[in-house]
């Protein structure tokens, strides 16, 4: 029997639980997990966490038919919410994320303690890449750089050879967000290697391409779904058949705010890879990320946007701008200040 990466997953777990969450003697940990995740991650997590002398309690779940609230109707809502309650730690390697779910949402809420983190959808080949071999040191120092730069900027513009082209201001007032891998803190943390920016989205103007993959309702695009954009909001929809099927899902809400831009991002993990999951594939270095529709007040300043549902799609090998200086060349980053640190990472 291949034993895939066997002796690297069990590296990878000790990273996450030893130095991600630096878990502590006698805490309690609970993983998530549902009828469509990766075993092997599962046990070497719980396994990680049990040998720093934490308590792991693992959990698992049917896979609901949907994410979010609506993953509701297929949870053990009050009993999974009460144990999330009370832990000290959570990882999350559902398919099927219970991400802004109920149980999600009243355990934020009540448990000021708890420090959790999305990994969605981690398999062990995912696991050992964007984790296991990463330089976290490297990689926090370049992403904070490339957050501050982009924090202090005035106009931002990105383009793609895809046929991107878009034109916005950033506001002093929102904070950029960077997503580095440390959990060791109370609150929301996500995989390393995505930065997000929330500019003024009445300023949005022009021509939004993904051609990478567009979750939900695509997943991987064979074609591009191009968009025109005006004043933050999506006004056009062309493309082939997955733009067809995009157009439709969009309209299927019949609310109006689907077809706002909720936030955009920079990927930045030089293990991740372009797959399908969209956990992964936000951080594809040299991407950029758009999301349309409903995110979190947890998320963006200042109240979030209330919508229906919400989508991510990936516009590949990006260039950007701030307040017109490059900083990215179709993925590649070449800012004098940045091309270093860049470099470490192998990038």
């Amino acid at each position: 029997m291949t034993k895939l990466y066997e002796y690297e997953l069990h590296q990878a777990a000790d990273i996450l639980m030893r130095d991600m969450f630096r878990l502590q003697p006698g805490e309690t940990i609970i993983i998530t997990a549902d009828t469509e995740s990766d075993e092997r991650v599962v046990n070497a997590a719980a396994g990680s966490a049990f040998a720093l002398g934490a308590r792991p309690m693992v959990i698992w779940l049917p896979a609901p038919h949907g994410v979010g609230k609506a993953a509701d109707p297929w949870l053990p809502v009050d009993a999974l919410a009460g144990a999330l309650c009370h832990a000290d730690a959570w990882v999350e390697f559902n398919n099927q994320w219970l991400l802004y779910s109920t149980p999600f949402e009243v355990a934020v809420e009540k448990n000021k303690k708890l420090r959790y983190i999305c990994l969605v959808g981690m398999d062990a080949d995912m696991l050992v890449r964007v984790i296991g071999r990463v330089d976290r040191a490297a990689l926090s120092v370049f992403l904070h750089r490339v957050a501050d730069m982009t924090a202090k900027a005035g106009k931002m513009r990105i383009t793609t050879p895809a046929g991107t082209d878009l034109e916005f201001a950033l506001l002093p007032s929102r904070t950029v967000t960077c997503d580095d891998g440390d959990a060791s803190r109370p609150g929301v943390h996500m995989l390393a290697g995505q930065i997000s920016f929330f500019p003024d989205f009445d300023s949005i103007n022009g021509t939004l391409v993904f051609d990478g993959s567009l979750v939900p309702p695509c997943g991987l695009l064979t074609e591009p779904v191009v968009m025109k954009v005006e004043r933050g909001r999506v006004v056009e929809i062309s493309g082939g058949a997955q733009a067809g099927e995009f157009a439709a899902w969009l309209e299927s809400f019949a609310d109006p705010n689907m077809y706002r831009l909720a936030h955009g991002c920079y990927g930045f993990n030089p293990g991740a890879r372009l797959t399908g999951n969209i956990l992964e594939d936000e951080r594809v270095w040299g991407c950029t990320e758009w999301g349309l529709g409903y995110l979190s007040p947890l998320d963006a300043p200042p109240d979030g946007i209330n919508a229906k549902s919400h989508c991510d799609g990936i516009c590949l090998n990006s260039s950007v701008w701030l307040d017109g200086v490059q900083i990215m060349d179709r993925g590649v980053v070449i800012h004098p200040e940045l091309k270093p640190l860049a470099d470490k990472l192998k990038k």
